[in-house]
């Protein structure tokens, strides 16, 4: 599944780095390299899915329930840091021209393709051959919309049970991933609209303020990941409730934040609540079951997570559209009424060594 998933991010990024190459070059038109780039996009959601609940399972699986929690909030703020890494890197990955043909804006495409082909090299060398393993471990708290089917098809060949959507034991987690994803989507994906309307800036002015925001965001989210969670040892409950509190505050505050400080702020607050929810949220799905429904609990965290970031960014910005400061107080009011509905719903399972 890793690897399937790692040659399908490498064949998305090529085909879209040739996509974008042909409409810069002007070898076809816009509307062409726009819908192209899309079919390319969908490479990865109908492959490169594959990896990430993956990889999750095969980390959970060589931990025990007690160190579960620590291990997912580990490899979760993983892909936070691409969130700080990859658009830090990008602007250097801007390339001229190769001979006749100019590369632009396909430089990012091609050059991170290059680099998961030398993942994929890692993979099948580095990690062991495990098609012979029995059930694995639960989903990251990964933005993808796929995964379920790779996971429930490696419960099924394992032997694994399989988890409906509405058994009782991850049903909580499972509406409270959902809740809290969207309110992280909807405001995460207006925040450059918020910093040139509220700072009064063109577009093209917006996009270093815009980018020490994001960051801001990023680096608070793997503060809560790398510093505070591990210190305070907290379990999955726990992680949840303090998360939607200091999510609550922080997007609240983003909406009525007038300064580039006061945005950056509020956004980080934000950020490191919702750096505590999603290892919470993802830990408590996982610990809720046993160990041959992992594979199927897998797949539902991470379609929960990608479930977000479908509608989430229409959401956000149909708000944005009504008023401003609109989605940032839907989603710190979503947060609490979450809230009051986890502190009353979940319930930290019982870890026992493995």
């Amino acid at each position: 599944m890793i690897l399937t998933g790692m040659g399908g991010y490498v064949a998305s990024l090529m085909l879209c780095g040739a996509f974008l190459t042909a409409g810069i070059n002007g070898w076809i038109g816009g509307a062409a390299a726009f819908a192209l780039f899309v079919a390319g996009r969908l490479v990865y959601g109908a492959l490169g899915a594959a990896a990430p609940p993956a990889v999750q399972a095969l980390v959970a699986g060589e931990t025990s329930r007690a160190e579960r929690t620590r291990a997912l909030t580990l490899l979760a703020s993983a892909f936070g840091l691409g969130t700080i890494a990859g658009p830090a890197i990008a602007p250097y990955l801007v390339l001229g021209h190769a001979g006749a043909v100019e590369i632009g804006l396909a430089g990012p495409a091609f050059a991170f393709a290059l680099f998961g082909i030398g993942v994929f090299v890692a993979v099948r060398r580095m990690l062991p051959d495990d098609r012979a393993a029995g059930p694995r471990g639960a989903a990251a708290a990964y933005p993808s919309i796929g995964g379920q089917g790779e996971a429930d098809a490696l419960s099924d060949e394992s032997g694994g049970e399989r988890v409906g959507w509405f058994d009782p034991r991850v049903r909580p987690w499972l509406v409270a991933g959902l809740v809290m994803g969207h309110a992280q989507a909807m405001t995460g994906q207006v925040i450059g609209f918020l910093v040139i309307d509220r700072l009064h800036l063109p577009p093209a002015a917006a996009l270093e303020p815009t980018g020490l925001v994001l960051m801001m965001g990023a680096g608070a989210a793997l503060l809560a990941q790398w510093g505070m969670i591990p210190l305070l040892d907290l379990k999955p409950r726990a992680l949840v409730l303090i998360g939607l509190v200091l999510a609550a505050a922080g997007t609240a505050a983003t909406g009525l934040a007038t300064s580039l400080g006061g945005i950056a702020t509020a956004y980080a607050l934000a950020s490191l609540g919702f750096g505590f929810t999603r290892p919470g949220f993802t830990a408590g799905a996982s610990l809720a079951v046993g160990a041959e429904a992992q594979g199927s609990v897998a797949g539902k965290v991470t379609s929960v997570n990608g479930a977000s970031f479908v509608l989430g960014p229409s959401i956000g910005i149909a708000l944005y559209a009504a008023d401003h400061a609109l989605p940032y107080i839907a989603a710190g009011a979503a947060c609490v009424v979450l809230a009051v509905f986890c502190r009353a719903a979940l319930r930290d399972a019982v870890v026992r060594p493995a």
